[in-house]
């Protein structure tokens, strides 16, 4: 009797094959195999089973063979029939690792059945579905293994569609992103159009990749699919509109805009897509006259809205009524009206996360935190504060470049530091590298403002200080959540006028003395200046006289801003200073539609009289450190009104150029103010526009000024507060600390 026999009769064979495969006994199980294929030759499964366990065993190779053998003589009808057992006999091994999980021989067995039927689409999807999982899966596979052709392939109805959107799901998250993402996504939505899910799925994970990531033009590509699914889905339009202006393609970006105002009914909806064609004109510059009628209909809606009783809206449409009062400093100097519409929406986007009615649980867990309740070791002297800055903006970005000063100065033996990453992505940016470095707790987190705010709350935050202010939805939610005791704004923005927002961060000058009768926020005066940084990087100037065709000795203007801050008015009063200064030039750089801006420019500049020969219109450097390396080109700078550069004022006053600028009430209008008077230079500071024209008219004609303005901004560099970002940074950890014990003595 031989040993199969024996084992037959008193136990199956196979179920003592099986029973070794799961205690990992492979040896043993292969021995039996190898005794039922001497005894039952011809039998196939046999060699499909030994094969499996030479295949966990380590033997791939024999593995092979064993199989290949097996087929050998078959004819061709046969070696399908047998190519479809073996198939099944490892998928159903490969599915029981995948249950335990045990990813590593799913993924090992599977690329086995990829080699044996290279087409089999299921198994390709599970294998990629196990490269993500275990983060190796790279774009040469996808290539390699013909994914995309096979999908194209496929009958529609042939798919597992589930599987498939949850496939798609996350390759969509997935980083780095792959090349071919669009061309995958593309191969998949045949077979998904009609999932309900599909939309919810493709959307955010284009607006990830669109916005977080900055693929721009994949961001589009992605809802463009979308768009032959749903043509009329006004989230598509609404994403898509600000992803092409945001990729510069301002026609295409304005066109969808005026779609997506035209296809959505309720008042909210029309607010926001309102405020996308404001954006759309805007950025693109040059649309002066559609633009006016744009923001004078969405002050009447906004007024419309604020005057009614809060509907129940869904939380993403709250959300956004908080930016769609974005636009009004940048057409209007009138801070005590403008600052009304912020507060007023602010308090009627306010009531839906009250928690009262909004999450209410998690939020009065916040409100009962102790860090409220104020206990006596809290308001101790020493007590080291943690401090949150939360942003989108750490990383290459205006916001970025100036805040690294104070979180690289901030004194960690009094204060631990803590970031809050908004929609984080990886970017393999160094700047955004930087502050992970820099911080004592980095938290890289996604756009759900509940978790955010659960974090800074499992944190113990003391103060959360917000970088974005209106510039980001998300921050504003989680600001209006109120998870940490004190909460301030700081450098992003105007303070967004909310009600948990205890502080707005300030100094003298860039808000005048009246400033808190219209606040909602308590305005925090700094003593001297409201930022301050220890420098820029200074790259290689690329601009020449001569390469744009100006004389040497011409007077140079400049003005380098991007399509919003382009006020109509303020382009004549420039126009005025050109026209009165002999052998002058204009030079306009900046993001907007080429096209658009210098018709604008050129047609006012007629107007006034100006020889248009003597505009040039140059387009943005390739970096920031070369931007301010090409300053040196300008003679005078003309700044913006009414809503004035910031951080290019700064980038101005660095290289030594003499600025003109137009001082108003609001905070937008007042930044180069406070700057200049930070570096104890007031000649080009109007009051009025008349004054504007002069100072620039004057500094034109006088050599002699513009040169004793440069020596002294030079020299500001060793005494200047703005040039000081170690003292601003004692200053605003004074700040801290005097709103922590003014908080404690409650």
């Amino acid at each position: 009797m031989t040993s199969l026999q024996q084992q037959t009769d008193s136990n199956s064979w196979q179920e003592q094959a099986e029973s070794y495969l799961l205690d990992g006994e492979y040896g043993r199980a292969a021995i039996l195999y190898e005794q039922a294929i001497a005894a039952e030759p011809d039998v196939k499964s046999h060699y499909w089973h030994l094969g499996l366990m030479l295949l966990l065993q380590g033997k791939e190779e024999e593995a092979t063979t064993t199989w290949l053998l097996a087929m050998v003589e078959g004819e061709p009808e046969q070696v399908e029939l047998w190519t479809a057992e073996l198939v099944e006999v490892l998928e159903t091994e490969a599915r029981r690792r995948e249950e335990l999980p045990d990813n590593s021989v799913a993924w090992l067995i599977r690329g086995h059945i990829r080699e044996i039927q290279p087409t089999y689409i299921n198994n390709l999807l599970i294998l990629i579905e196990l490269a993500l999982t275990e983060n190796r899966f790279t774009e040469e596979e996808l290539k390699d293994w013909q994914v995309i052709e096979l999908l194209q392939e496929q009958p529609v109805g042939s798919l597992d569609t589930e599987k498939l959107l949850q496939l798609l799901k996350r390759v969509l998250n997935y980083t780095p992103v792959l090349p071919s993402l669009v061309e995958f996504a593309a191969a998949c939505v045949p077979h998904l159009q009609q999932h309900p899910n599909l939309l919810p799925v493709m959307v955010p994970g284009a607006v990830e990749i669109g916005y977080s990531m900055g693929q721009v033009q994949m961001g589009i590509s992605l809802l463009e699919i979308c768009r032959r699914v749903h043509n009329s889905d006004a989230e598509v339009l609404r994403h898509l509109a600000a992803l092409y202006q945001n990729g510069i393609d301002y026609a295409k970006g304005i066109e969808v805009a005026k779609l997506c105002y035209e296809l959505v009914e309720t008042l909210p909806e029309k607010i926001f897509a309102n405020h996308l064609r404001l954006r759309g004109w805007m950025s693109a510059g040059g649309y002066w006259e559609e633009a006016l009628v744009a923001i004078e209909e969405q002050e009447a809606m906004v007024a419309s809205l604020i005057e009614q009783e809060p509907i129940e809206l869904p939380q993403q449409t709250v959300a956004r009524l908080l930016t769609s009062a974005y636009f009004f400093p940048y057409f209007r100097d009138r801070a005590r009206e403008n600052r009304l519409i912020f507060n007023q929406l602010s308090h009627y986007c306010q009531r839906y996360y009250d928690f009262r009615n909004y999450h209410r649980e998690q939020v009065e867990r916040y409100y009962q935190n102790p860090n409220r309740t104020k206990p006596p070791e809290k308001g101790a002297p020493g007590k080291k504060l943690k401090i949150g800055y939360i942003s989108y903006c750490m990383r290459s970005h205006s916001v970025g470049w100036l805040a690294r000063w104070l979180l690289q100065h901030h004194d960690r033996e009094k204060f631990e530091i803590y970031a809050y990453f908004v929609t984080y992505k990886y970017l393999a940016d160094p700047l955004q590298d930087w502050y992970l470095s820099q911080v004592d707790y980095p938290r890289k987190l996604g756009s759900n403002n509940l978790d955010i705010a659960e974090q800074i709350y499992q944190d113990g935050i003391d103060i959360l200080i917000d970088l974005d202010s209106l510039t980001m939805d998300v921050t504003c939610e989680v600001m209006a959540l109120k998870p940490a005791p004190i909460q301030a704004s700081w450098l992003g923005w105007d303070a967004a006028g909310m009600p948990t927002i205890d502080y707005f961060i300030a100094d003298p000058y860039v808000l005048p003395e009246a400033a808190q009768d219209y606040y909602q926020e308590k305005i925090w005066r700094l003593p001297q200046t409201y930022i301050a940084v220890d420098g820029f990087e200074v790259g290689v100037p690329t601009w020449k006289r001569q390469d744009l065709d100006v004389p040497r000795d011409a007077v140079v203007y400049f003005s380098g801003q991007k399509g919003y801050k382009r006020h109509s008015e303020t382009i004549r009063l420039q126009m005025k200073i050109i026209k009165e200064v002999p052998n002058s030039y204009f030079l306009i750089k900046g993001y907007a539609d080429r096209e658009s801006i210098t018709s604008f420019f050129t047609q006012l500049a007629e107007s006034e009289g100006v020889d248009t020969n003597r505009l040039r219109f140059l387009p943005p450097a390739p970096s920031e450190a070369m931007h301010r390396a090409n300053l040196g080109i300008a003679d005078v700078v003309l700044d913006t009104y009414p809503y004035n550069g910031a951080t290019t004022t700064l980038e101005t006053l660095w290289m030594g150029i003499p600025i003109v600028t137009r001082v108003g009430e609001q905070f937008a209008a007042r930044n180069s103010y406070t700057m200049m008077m930070n570096v104890g230079v007031t000649e080009g500071i109007a009051w009025t526009d008349e004054e504007y024209v002069e100072w620039g008219i004057r500094l034109g004609k006088s050599p002699e000024l513009r040169e004793d303005i440069a020596w002294r901004l030079r020299q500001s560099r060793h005494s200047s507060p703005l040039w000081n970002a170690e003292r601003f940074t004692r200053d605003m950890e004074s700040a801290y600390r005097q709103m922590w014990l003014q908080y404690v003595d409650g």
